[in-house]
Parts: C-alpha cells; sequence; structure tokens
C-alpha cells in the first residue's frame, strides 16, 4: 500500500471531505462559548462539555443572554434566538461527543491535560472526526504526537471575544493532513470568520508579529528615553496605532501578557527579536498587573485611565533655523514644515553661532547626527521624518546630552507652531516611532521569509486580531521598505544587538523596490 493510501491518509481525507455538521466543544470557559455561538448562529448542531457539568449550563445560559441582548438591539430576530438555542446542546459525559464531525478543545493551556484529552477522544469519536486545538502558544505537533491519528489533528485558534475578533488561525502540525486544514478553512468561512493558515510554529502568526510592539516599546522605556505616557501618545498619534504598548499591556494584563513573551523567546530558543523586559517581569511580581486590578502601567478610578498630563509648549522660538541636508528627503520635510512659521532658514552649508540645528536621522540618534556632521551638540535637537510631517498629529523630537534647554524649548515651540502637539524625547538611536515600526515589519517580514503563512495570510490575520490599520508588510509598503531598512541596520550598528537585524525578505525587496507582499515566482 503507498503512503497515499495508507488508513491514515485516507482517514484524513475522509475526514476534510465529509460534511462537517456536527461540531463539539471540550470546555464552556469564554472561548469554548463563543466558538458555541458563532458555530450554532451558523446553523451547525454544537454540543458543548465540561468536566464541570455547573459550567456547561452557565455557558447557555450566557448565550441565551447574549443572543437576547443583539435580537433587543435588532440584529437577529426572536425566531434566530430560538433557532440558534436549539441547536446547541449540553454533553454530561464525553462520550456523547462520538458522533460529532469536529471536535474543538478549549481547556487549560497545559500539554499534558490537552493530549491526555486528545487520546480520549481518539477512543470516542469515529476514525473519520477531526480534533482541533485552540491554544494560542502549545504546538499542534506536540499535542498530535500523543493520537494514533494525527494526520487528523490542527490547531483552531480563535480570538476573544469569539463573535467580535473576526479571525482564526488554522495550524498545520508537521503530520496535519492538508484536507484537515482545508476544512477548517471553509468552515471558518462558514461561520464568518476571516481564516488564515500557518505553520506549527511558536505564537503561529498573530502572538508572533504581535512581538514588536512591545517588546520594543519597552526596550525604548528600558533606556530611560520617554516616560510610559509619552512613549504611547507617540505610538497612537504619530505612529497611528489603535493603542500604544502600555495601554495595550494594561488592557491585555501581565499576569497573560508577560508569560507569553516569555514562553515565544524561549521557544525560539532565545532569538534576540523577542527578548522581553525585566519591566515587566518586577510588575508581573508585584501584582501592577493592568486595567483589571486598577494599576498597572497606569492607574484607573473607576475603570478610567490616569494620564498625566503633558508639559505645555513653550512660546520663545528661535531667530533662525539651521535644518541638516545629510538626509535630503529629511531635509525637504522640514523645510516644507517650516516654511509656513515664518522662521528663518538659514540656506548655508554650516549653521551659524546662534542657529537652532535641525537633524533628521534614520536608526541615528541625535548625537551621532551632531558628531559625524561637525555640529554644535548643545544647540542641536532631531525630528523623527519616517511618517510625513505633513498634517501629522503629533511631531517627535529628541535632543542630546548636552542640548541646553533654550534650544530644547525654542526647537519645542517652532514645531508645535500650529497646534501640533509635540514630545521631546531623550536621545535613542531610532526615535521611538522608526524603532517600533521597524520591528514589527521586520518580524513579520521574517514570518514571511520562514514560510510560516502567506504574505496576505499575515497582513490579514494581524489587521483582524491585533487591530492595526496596516498589516505588517503591507505597513512597511507605505512607510518604505528602504527607509526601514536604514533604520534598522543603523540600530543594529548603534547596538550591536541581533535584534535588529534586517530579515532576508525585507532586505531583498528593499533592494529590488517592489512590495513586501510580492512572493517568490
Amino acid at each position: 500500500m503507498t503512503a497515499s493510501s495508507s488508513p491514515l491518509a485516507v482517514n484524513a481525507a475522509n475526514a476534510a471531505t465529509k460534511s462537517i455538521d456536527t461540531l463539539g466543544i471540550v470546555g464552556a470557559g469564554a472561548m469554548g462559548r463563543g466558538i458555541a455561538q458563532i458555530a450554532a448562529q451558523a446553523g451547525l448542531r454544537v454540543k458543548l462539555y465540561d468536566t464541570n457539568a455547573k459550567a456547561v449550563q452557565a455557558a447557555l445560559d450566557t448565550l441565551r443572554e447574549t443572543l437576547d441582548k443583539l435580537a433587543a438591539k435588532g440584529k437577529i430576530d426572536a425566531a434566530a434566538v430560538d433557532a440558534t438555542m436549539g441547536r446547541l446542546h449540553a454533553c454530561a459525559a464525553l462520550e456523547d461527543l462520538a458522533d460529532c464531525d469536529l471536535v474543538i478543545e478549549a481547556i487549560i493551556e497545559k500539554l499534558e491535560i490537552k493530549r491526555d484529552l486528545f487520546r480520549a477522544l481518539e477512543a470516542i469519536v469515529s476514525p473519520d472526526a477531526i480534533l482541533a486545538s485552540n491554544t494560542s502558544s502549545l504546538s499542534i505537533t506536540a499535542i498530535a504526537a500523543a493520537c494514533e491519528r494525527p494526520a487528523r489533528v490542527a490547531g483552531y485558534h480563535f480570538f476573544n471575544p469569539v463573535p467580535l475578533m473576526k479571525v482564526v488561525e488554522v495550524i498545520d502540525g508537521l503530520r496535519t493532513a492538508p484536507e484537515v486544514g482545508d476544512a477548517l478553512l471553509a468552515l471558518g468561512q462558514r461561520m464568518g470568520h476571516t481564516a488564515v493558515r500557518c505553520k506549527d510554529m511558536p505564537g503561529f502568526i498573530v502572538n508572533h508579529a504581535g512581538r514588536g510592539m512591545n517588546t520594543e516599546g519597552l526596550r525604548v522605556a528600558s533606556e530611560g528615553v520617554a516616560s510610559f505616557a509619552d512613549i504611547d501618545r507617540i505610538l497612537r498619534e504619530q505612529a497611528g496605532f489603535r493603542l500604544g504598548t502600555f495601554e495595550l499591556l494594561d488592557l491585555t494584563a501581565l499576569d497573560v501578557s508577560h508569560p507569553v513573551m516569555e514562553s515565544i523567546y524561549h521557544q525560539f530558543y532565545e532569538e534576540a527579536r523577542f527578548r522581553p523586559s525585566p519591566i515587566t517581569a518586577v510588575r508581573f511580581a508585584g501584582g501592577l498587573l493592568g486595567r483589571k486590578v486598577g494599576e498597572g502601567f497606569y492607574r484607573y478610578v473607576d475603570g478610567k485611565q490616569q494620564v498625566p498630563a503633558e508639559t505645555p509648549a513653550p512660546a520663545t522660538l528661535p531667530a533662525t533655523v539651521w535644518v541638516s541636508r545629510a538626509d535630503t528627503r529629511g531635509f525637504a520635510a522640514v523645510v516644507e514644515l517650516l516654511g509656513a512659521t515664518g522662521v528663518t532658514i538659514e540656506t548655508g552649508d554650516k549653521p551659524s553661532d546662534t542657529a537652532l540645528i535641525v537633524v533628521t536621522p534614520l536608526g541615528l540618534d541625535a548625537t551621532t547626527c551632531a558628531v559625524d556632521q561637525g555640529l554644535d551638540a548643545t544647540r542641536t535637537v532631531a525630528i523623527d521624518t519616517l511618517l510625513p510631517l505633513a498634517g501629522a498629529k503629533r511631531h517627535t523630537l529628541m535632543t542630546t546630552p548636552v542640548t541646553t534647554p533654550e534650544a530644547r524649548d525654542a526647537a519645542h515651540a517652532l514645531f508645535a507652531q500650529g497646534g501640533t502637539p509635540v514630545t521631546v524625547i531623550r536621545d535613542s538611536a531610532g526615535f521611538v516611532a522608526q524603532r517600533v515600526i521597524a520591528t514589527i515589519v521586520n518580524i513579520g517580514a521574517d514570518i514571511a521569509q520562514q514560510r510560516i503563512a502567506t504574505p496576505g495570510d499575515i497582513d490579514r490575520a494581524v489587521t483582524l486580531g491585533l487591530g492595526y490599520a496596516k498589516g505588517p508588510l503591507a505597513l512597511g509598503d507605505a512607510v518604505g521598505a528602504r527607509q526601514l531598512l536604514t533604520v534598522l541596520r543603523n540600530l543594529q550598528s548603534f547596538y550591536g544587538d541581533q535584534r535588529y537585524r534586517p530579515s532576508p525578505w525585507l532586505t531583498r525587496r528593499a533592494q529590488l523596490g517592489v512590495s513586501l507582499l510580492t512572493e517568490e515566482q
């Protein structure tokens, strides 16, 4: 018998080609309950089991309340509520799942407990039933290794809250039959979700790609460059993210996010790109977990985030300004922006003895620019020009360690003209936005380079799973792959840290001048 006609392959193919009409769910917590809701609303018969029978009934009661609220808002009608609830069935024993076409496990994130469950399910369900895990962090291959038929085991990772987070990751273990993943993709679409596919690697797509925002934001904070609130303001208002690093960590809570950061770091054998920070380790140990306990990186009073007020812009403008031409793109952007202010812009090759000096580095700090260009560091201030200055909701400036308060305040006043908020940070190679954006794009590019998922699925997963306006590859295209490559190379040179080494995917496409979404022919 050939490999393609072995019982294992035949069973996997049968599992994929048969209709999935009855779905079993093990685990009646938030994830299991959410999956049950979207499946029942999509017309599937759903059987819900939990070792705690009260949890199953509580889940059904909650689902009834949820559906009733949707009906009250006019999003579904009363008949749909009754029909959906009629498809939900409580199970008293695991054996009640015997007739399921697919069983999804949504229990505790402990490998051996999941493996024991899959062994038990194999003895109960039919040989062609699919077994799927909703794990967010464990290896599908490791779970499937406990089964006699690992070809029918796959990952099916939903996000909380399931009905609102319209994406599901389909994960192929090393021995998962392709047809099984195909069936799960089709089912995800049937349930109203965007289904994306990836290989079994730590963090899959979303948790893998999401490392950049948190780890680099923490790295900036650890250098004393800016406060938590200022870093968040820059990432939200200048870089355009919905939440900054520390707002996001407070929302997800450190008892969730810090162990994930550590887990992915170690699963990738101490890959520098994913290095966690002692900042979260200390705060996790101290119980400053975030919004849910009333204190994290911010304090919360009656659920409302307490944000320190910003320093108002000074009033005194510089008499003259000299803008460095070392980066022609940055020079042009600053001159255009300052054209409307009426300030005198010096045109000489060198600044006068009293001019405010403005530099526009990519991936470098203000000190390096001043020293390399032979400028007076006491009058030098850098502005981040990676993103367009015109129409920006915030500008970021940084000083050298010896920039005078007078020069700093004059630059703040100058770039705040027109009412645009300005954040002044301490010297940082790559500012804040440059570092975080470059890291996010670089990690996304490396996910593509490792063929963990297609470029399109990477961007779809990240936009839906993390709420970014653009996926990492489209973001890289929008900002400019060549500029980001420059940022990364300069960061790596400055810090001597492999976390900033550019992905080959990014490097080649930047050199060729093609989209980061370009797949190889």
